[in-house]
Formats: structure tokens, C-alpha cells, sequence
């Protein structure tokens, strides 16, 4: 059974510094992170394609956070830097099993999902 489990979520103030990550049990091509807010649609952040390397960056967290994958290549992390109240939200994991020198930031494109670990950031 695949299971993708994040941890790491919690309260942080504006400007502040947070990581996420995500322990998966098996090996993936391409590797997510989305975020859902209250009321809003959830949207793909930053992802990485596992063979190649290769990441994108949603446009509102670029130069603000940092995908990463774990030395052992089952462990996914997410650095988060100048964190706004706007970055508050449910963030998850997702493992698709396509691509792999690319990725994509689309959830059309991930097999597996965790359940998620809650981002709040406020003063």
C-alpha cells in the first residue's frame, strides 16, 4: 500500500521560516508539494523530477521556498522562507509515476497524495 506521510506543519509569524516533509513509501518519478487554503482551490507550489533534478516553482513562492529530496531519495522536503499570512494553508505531498527528468504542477498528473499538514502563518 503506497503511503505518503507529511509532517514538519505548525504556526509560524510573517517572515518567519518553516520545513515540510514527506516520507513516502516507494520511489517516484515526479514529486509535489500543493497547498489548499480556506475557500480556494488547492494549486500546485513546487515540484521535482526525481531522475533529472529538474523542479518549478509556482510564481507566488519562487525565491521563497525550496523543494528538496533526502539523501536516501525517499524523503521529500519543502524550506519555507518570508512566509505571508497568504501562505497559510493545508499543504500535501503528491507522488506521480510519469516524468521524471521533468515535473509538473498539475494534479491531474499524481498518483498518490498524503493528507496533508497545516501551514499557519499569522501574528
Amino acid at each position: 500500500q503506497v503511503q505518503l506521510l507529511e509532517s514538519g506543519g505548525g504556526s509560524v509569524q510573517p517572515g518567519g521560516s518553516l520545513n515540510v516533509s514527506c516520507s513516502e513509501s516507494i520511489y517516484p518519478d515526479t514529486m509535489a508539494w500543493f497547498r489548499q487554503a480556506l475557500g480556494k482551490e488547492r494549486e500546485g507550489i513546487a515540484c521535482i523530477g526525481r531522475r533529472g533534478g529538474a523542479t518549478r516553482y509556482i510564481d507566488s513562492v519562487k525565491g521563497r521556498f525550496i523543494i528538496t529530496q533526502g539523501s536516501v531519495e525517499k524523503t521529500l522536503y519543502l524550506q519555507m522562507n518570508s512566509l505571508k499570512s497568504e501562505d497559510t494553508a493545508t499543504y500535501y505531498c503528491a507522488a506521480g509515476l510519469g516524468g521524471g527528468l521533468w515535473c509538473s504542477l498539475d494534479d491531474r498528473d499524481y498518483d498518490y497524495w498524503g493528507q496533508g499538514t497545516q501551514v499557519t502563518v499569522s501574528s
